[in-house]
């Protein structure tokens, strides 16, 4: 039987509209994204170490056709209802293909609206439920929804880890930025490779 880990891999905003070519929002994360490699680094881990995690969760952004959900958005939020991305049964808003592989162990949890992944969805109620005290970030955007949902997480009382090669930003001095002087300001920065799970 394996012996719980406590850990949870909390896997943001990897659906078509940021990662695919043709995806609306791909080239805002394109440069960042292709300097910390965080595709195939967060494919990696998945590979070599997804059974050391008690959970693998996903929390897709989803948005009905009139995006009705956003009463008079602003900043990225508002982005996104301008050019219409992430809208519920349309390709922009399905999860990457390259997940297809591990989807029999990644839990995906519907209702993010916004950037913060425990809002509007029950992602709280689900690690509570496991017994997770520590949560490993990886994803896009790393100044928005990344840090959002690690603030969050870490005022739950939740331990938190970002991975630095497994997520990118809007530019690759966001990116830095944000892994060197915003996240150990409430958490622990690692690449996949140095992390230890325990």
């Amino acid at each position: 039987m394996k012996t719980p880990t406590r850990t949870a891999l909390l896997l943001i905003g990897f659906q078509n509209d940021y990662f695919a070519n043709e995806g609306i929002l791909h080239s805002v994360i394109e440069e960042s994204s292709r300097v910390s490699g965080v595709l195939q680094n967060t494919l990696t881990l998945l590979e070599e170490s997804a059974e050391q995690f008690d959970l693998i969760i996903s929390t897709p952004i989803l948005f009905t056709d009139g995006y009705s959900e956003l009463v008079d958005p602003v900043g990225i939020l508002r982005t996104i209802k301008d050019v219409g991305a992430f809208k519920a049964g349309q390709f922009g808003s399905k999860t990457i293909p390259e997940f297809d592989a591990y989807k029999d162990v990644i839990t995906e949890i519907p209702g993010k609206r916004g950037l913060n992944a425990f809002s509007n969805t029950h992602l709280e109620s689900l690690l509570r439920e496991n017994g997770i005290e520590h949560l490993v970030l990886a994803g896009t955007v790393t100044s928005i929804c990344i840090d959002s949902t690690g603030r969050h997480a870490a005022d739950l009382g939740f331990k938190v880890t970002i991975l630095s090669d497994c997520t990118s930003s809007r530019t690759i001095f966001e990116q830095d930025f944000y892994c060197e002087n915003v996240f150990p300001l409430y958490g622990s920065v690692c690449s996949s490779s140095t992390l230890k799970v325990a």
